[in-house]
């Protein structure tokens, strides 16, 4: 898959992946669901759930380390500035030839434009918050996110 596919893939996926509303009970089912799955396949990953900036879920499975909540938090940072996955935005860098750390004139250690991170989106609102998982390779992170929002919306 060329980069220009790839961009194509990651907007379709945030155009179909919207809910029509979200509040704490709806992101402890995202994050138990996330964690689950996580599980179930001896993942070592970190997940993270958040609205407007505030943590609404966290979970730390077997393996993952602390390196983990900073990815998280970098990663949820470059949603929360752009709107858009983590993926996203570094493709959109490279496609370009370019590098999201050196030309996006922000602070690596804040941010980070690789994958896993996707933002919470509710219809007609925008982007309120990211859904967000650390530990595995960036593609692997990023789909498994995708997986579990497909599921929970109920989206083939």
């Amino acid at each position: 898959m060329t980069g220009r596919e790839l961009l194509d893939e990651l907007a379709a996926q945030e155009a179909r992946l919207v809910f029509d509303s979200f509040d704490e009970q709806t992101a402890w089912d995202l994050g138990v669901a996330l964690r689950e799955a996580g599980l179930a396949a001896a993942l070592p990953i970190a997940i993270s759930v958040r609205r407007n900036g505030q943590r609404l879920f966290h979970a730390a499975l077997p393996g993952a380390s602390a390196d983990n909540d900073g990815w998280l938090a970098r990663k949820s940072a470059v949603v929360d500035r752009y709107g858009q996955s983590s993926l996203r935005v570094g493709e959109q860098f490279r496609v370009r030839g370019g590098s999201f750390d050196e030309d996006s004139r922000l602070d690596v250690a804040d941010f980070a434009a690789h994958g896993g991170a996707f933002p919470i989106l509710v219809r007609g609102t925008g982007c309120v918050g990211t859904v967000a998982v650390s530990g595995l390779p960036q593609l692997e992170d990023h789909q498994l996110v995708v997986d579990i929002l497909e599921a929970y919306l109920k989206i083939p």
